[in-house]
């Protein structure tokens, strides 16, 4: 947008529109942020009350002995393994408990939440049997 279309619409709408929207100009309910959510919850009276579910955990291991550097040059050469698709995951987790059970004969086809699959996806937002199946 150019210098003078920026000037005529601020004259046409009103040059107060043109500002920036910080929380001195909203109202009440405006909190200016970069994202983060709260960690509790505002009640009708305005008083801030943290909940406990809402606070982030964060998990860090140990790095005692450990020898590698957090930063990893540009300059490293590529890895050598192939990105790993849903096929080879499959391949790699379910299929030997699957087969496992096949041999021992203790396989039975309704119970597949047991590998951690699902029997049907209906209520899925997206299907990928029968009608969006890839052909």
């Amino acid at each position: 947008m150019g210098l003078l279309s920026a000037l005529t619409r601020g004259l046409a709408r009103g040059a107060d529109r043109m500002a920036k929207m910080t929380s001195k100009r909203g109202p009440r309910t405006f909190y200016k942020s970069r994202g983060a959510r709260p960690a509790g919850i505002i009640t009708s009276s305005r008083k801030f009350i943290p909940v406990q579910a809402m606070i982030p955990e964060f998990v860090v291991p140990s790095l005692e002995g450990f020898n590698l550097k957090p930063y990893v040059s540009y300059k490293a050469p590529a890895g050598t393994e192939q990105p790993l698709t849903a096929e080879g995951l499959f391949a790699q987790v379910v299929a030997p408990q699957i087969e496992r059970d096949v041999e021992a004969g203790t396989f039975e086809k309704e119970q597949l939440e047991k590998y951690g699959l699902e029997k049907t996806q209906d209520g899925k937002l997206f299907k990928l049997y029968p009608k969006n199946f890839v052909r």
